[in-house]
């Protein structure tokens, strides 16, 4: 592995690792201007044991998935940055956005840092207390350990004014929204260890859903869409109002779901199975053995159509749902997911104002990176292109573990 013996200190480049169950995927690319240019793609598929659920269960059959994924990507271009941007996800790893609203003592004063600090250290309490709640609900232990992957200033409003970035306005009421997602410490923890076996520094954890939705280069606040990435462990769906994060969700069906499904109907093997799916995605498979899939699939749609309408019931507590839904991820070819999302049937409970919008995000709708590989082309490939947007900002910063603010800020200038 000669490049990784020779690896050189690049500022202005990093890794784009999107850690998912069926595959990694890394994307090495430049930072010129403001823009990824991504110059090397590869992917490497995992073992059924290396990740179950969008978490990671065997540490070091994962490090060497993605040491051989980056390894191909950085051998096109002849360099092998040294900061990596890895993505995280799995039922487990929680995310919302808070709002504080607080009136100012001193309106005729401009609005510094130090400020904004002690609203999102208020916010960030609250949330973390909650993430921890959420989990010990869910599974039953009282002491899981959480810890913040990504937070990002989404919203603010002086006055009644929304305004793209506080910094030295004046007012009386300042009202902050801020997006908070907390993973679990092991499962951070692993992704860490990861990075460090391949002997990279990591420059940021992003919470999947999140970077998905923060992809498009959307600047209107009004902007809503409810973003659904099928990965092969998980469905990530994230739910975005005027224009911010207003929170995410993630629940373990996803692609390999639907595999096996395959697999059994068929008398095949796993990989055999995936093969099958495939070709019955590209309506390449014989009729007789597609007919049977299609069958097959019927009850799995529905339940991943159940699970996906009890994640948006928290959403549409308090407003409507976005009429738009984005689609990406591998999972998302499958035929039969489009034709559920456009059936009238699912949305029967749920507060949307009219029947939603279903569309597919493509790899040229993340505009911020330029793909040139020409490789890019499947909606499975929009999550490591998210993942590259969120590390813009900071790639050549340093250290993991810059100021949470300047981060926090910069989520709202994408």
């Amino acid at each position: 592995m000669s490049i990784f013996r020779s690896k050189k200190k690049q500022n202005n480049w990093a890794v784009s690792l999107d850690i998912g169950t069926e595959f990694v995927k890394a994307l090495v690319f430049e930072v010129v201007d403001g823009k990824g240019h991504v110059r090397g793609a590869a992917r490497e598929r995992q073992r059924l044991s290396d990740m179950h659920g969008g978490g990671v269960t065997d540490i070091h059959g994962v490090a060497q998935n993605c040491e051989k994924a980056i390894e191909a990507a950085a051998n096109q271009v002849g360099t092998l940055p040294s900061q990596a941007v890895v993505g995280i996800a799995g039922e487990l790893v929680k995310g919302t956005t808070t709002s504080v609203k607080v009136t100012r003592a001193n309106p005729a004063t401009q609005i510094q840092m130090s400020e904004l600090q002690d609203i999102v250290n208020q916010v960030q309490a609250e949330a973390f207390r909650r993430a921890r709640a959420e989990l010990a609900t869910e599974t039953g232990q009282e002491e899981i350990d959480v810890q913040l992957v990504n937070a990002a200033i989404v919203s603010v409003v002086i006055d009644g004014y929304k305004v793209s970035n506080p910094m030295s306005y004046q007012g009386k009421e300042l009202s902050v929204g801020v997006y908070n997602s907390f993973a679990p410490i092991v499962q951070l923890g692993a992704l860490e260890t990861i990075v460090r076996e391949l002997g990279m520094d990591l420059l940021a954890v992003a919470a999947e859903p999140y970077a998905v939705a923060r992809c498009l280069d959307e600047e209107s606040a009004d902007f809503a869409a409810i973003f659904v990435d099928i990965g092969g462990g998980t469905t990530d769906i994230a739910v975005v109002r005027n224009g911010g994060v207003e929170g995410t969700k993630m629940f373990a069906i996803g692609g390999r779901s639907f595999t096996k499904r395959v697999a059994a109907v068929l008398g095949e093997g796993f990989p055999e199975g995936e093969a099958s799916k495939i070709k019955y995605s590209n309506n390449e498979l014989e009729p007789e053995k597609a007919e049977l899939v299609r069958h097959a699939l019927q009850n799995d749609i529905r339940v991943w159509i159940s699970a996906l309408q009890l994640s948006l019931e928290e959403f549409g507590e308090t407003d409507l749902l976005p009429s738009k839904i984005l689609l990406c991820g591998g999972g998302s070819n499958l035929p039969e997911i489009r034709s559920a999302l456009l059936e009238k049937g699912w949305i029967k409970g749920l507060p949307f104002a009219r029947q939603p919008d279903v569309q597919f995000l493509k790899p040229s709708d993340v505009v911020t990176m330029v793909d040139e590989t020409k490789m890019l082309s499947d909606p499975a490939d929009v999550t490591p292109l998210a993942l590259g947007n969120v590390g813009l900002d900071l790639v050549g910063e340093g250290t993991v573990l810059e100021s949470m603010m300047r981060r926090a800020l910069s989520g709202m200038k994408q």
